[in-house]
C-alpha cells in the first residue's frame, strides 16, 4: 500500500470516528475534537487533511441540525483556506457552497460564514468585490427567503444569471405595494447594475421586470407600444419614472450625452422628488456620458483654500429610510460586462 493511500485512510478513519460521535449525539465533543485535530494538521501545513476533516464534520453537524457547531467549523474551514492561501476554483468553492446550502435560514453563524467566504475570494481570487458565483448563490438563498436587502447586495455582484433572480425578487416585492411605485422597485436592480458597469444585467433586469408588469397589469396601466426607425419602446403613461429608466438605458446604449440631458430635463421635477436616486444618477452621468457634477461653490471656502494652499471639502449627508440605490464600496470586475 502506498504512503499516500495510508495517509488518506488515516484521515478517513479520523473523520469516521468524529462522525460517530455526532451520530451518538455528542455534538460538542465532536466539534471540539475536530478543532484540535484540524489544528494539528494546520500546524504541519497539511492543508488538504485539515480541510477534509473540517469539511466532512461540518457537514455532518449541519445535517444533524447543529447550526452553531457546524457553522463554527465552516468558519474555521475558510480560515484554513486563507492560511493555506487556496485560490477560488471549482473544488474549493464547491465545498463552501455545499456547506452553505446546509445551513438553516435562521442560523446566526450563516451570515458570518457568507461574509468570510466572500472576503476569502476577494483576497485570493480575481474579483476584488468577491467571486460572482459565491455572490450568486448567497443572493439566491436570500431571495428564496424573501430577504431583499441581503439578496440585492449579493446579486448585484453575481453572475449573468443573477439579474433574472433580482428582477423576480424586486417584482414580487413590488406586488405588495401600489402600482405607481413600480419604478422605485425596478430601479433597485437597474441603477446598481449600471454603477458596477454591468449594462447587460441592467437591461435584463428592466426587461424582465417590465414584462412581468405588462402581463399582470396590461388593462390597468394603459401600456402603449411606441415604435420609431431607431427604437421600440413600451410606454407606461401612469408610471413616468419607469419610462425614464427605459430611456436612460437607451441613452447609455447610444452613448449620447445630449439625449441624457434632454431626458433629465424632461423628468427633472419628478427626479427632484426621488432623492434616493440623486447620487446614483450623478455617478451614472459621469460614468457613461462624461457629465461631471457641478461643484457647489462656497466663496469663503474657496478663498481660504486658495490662501492656505489646500482643498476645501464638505458635503451634506442624509439617507432615505430605505437603503438608497448606491454603488458598492468597491467597484468589481463584474462578470459579463458590456
Amino acid at each position: 500500500m502506498s504512503k499516500m493511500s495510508t495517509k488518506g485512510d488515516k484521515i478517513e478513519k479520523i473523520i469516521a470516528r468524529l462522525q460517530q460521535r455526532i451520530s451518538e449525539g455528542q455534538f460538542y465533543e465532536a466539534q471540539q475534537q475536530t478543532r484540535v485535530v484540524a489544528a494539528r494538521y494546520t500546524k504541519a501545513s497539511n492543508w488538504s487533511a485539515a480541510i477534509d476533516i473540517l469539511y466532512n464534520v461540518a457537514q455532518s453537524l449541519l445535517k444533524a441540525g447543529q447550526g452553531g457547531s457546524g457553522g463554527d467549523l465552516c468558519v474555521l474551514l475558510v480560515d484554513t483556506y486563507k492560511q493555506g492561501e487556496l485560490k477560488p476554483d471549482s473544488a474549493s468553492k464547491g465545498k463552501l457552497l455545499t456547506c452553505l446550502r446546509l445551513f438553516d435560514s435562521n442560523e446566526p453563524t450563516r451570515k458570518k460564514f457568507i461574509g468570510e467566504i466572500i472576503a476569502w475570494s476577494s483576497k485570493y481570487g480575481e474579483y476584488p468585490a468577491g467571486d460572482p458565483e459565491l455572490h450568486h448563490v448567497a443572493g439566491s438563498l436570500y431571495a428564496e427567503e424573501h430577504e431583499p436587502y441581503d439578496a440585492e447586495r449579493h446579486l448585484i455582484l453575481g453572475t449573468k444569471d443573477s439579474a433574472e433572480v433580482l428582477a423576480r425578487l424586486e417584482y414580487e416585492w413590488f406586488k405588495e405595494d401600489d402600482a405607481h411605485t413600480a419604478a422605485l422597485y425596478a430601479a433597485r436592480g437597474v441603477l446598481p447594475y449600471l454603477l458596477t458597469g454591468n449594462v447587460r444585467a441592467a437591461n435584463t433586469c428592466y426587461r424582465l421586470f417590465t414584462s412581468a408588469l405588462s402581463q399582470d397589469r396590461q388593462g390597468q396601466l394603459g401600456i402603449q407600444d411606441v415604435s420609431s426607425n431607431s427604437a421600440d419602446l413600451r410606454v407606461y403613461p401612469s408610471i413616468p419614472l419607469l419610462n425614464f429608466l427605459g430611456l436612460l438605458l437607451l441613452a447609455i446604449q447610444r452613448s449620447s450625452p445630449d439625449l441624457y440631458k434632454q431626458l433629465y430635463s424632461k423628468y427633472g421635477n419628478l427626479l427632484a422628488e426621488t432623492e434616493a436616486w440623486h447620487e446614483s444618477l450623478e455617478m451614472i452621468a459621469e460614468m457613461y456620458f462624461g457629465i461631471q457634477k457641478p461643484r457647489q461653490s462656497n466663496p469663503l471656502m474657496d478663498m481660504m483654500s486658495g490662501l492656505l494652499g489646500g482643498g476645501g471639502g464638505g458635503g451634506s449627508g442624509g439617507g432615505a429610510r430605505r437603503p438608497a440605490v448606491k454603488a458598492p464600496s468597491s467597484m468589481p470586475a463584474a462578470e459579463g460586462l458590456d
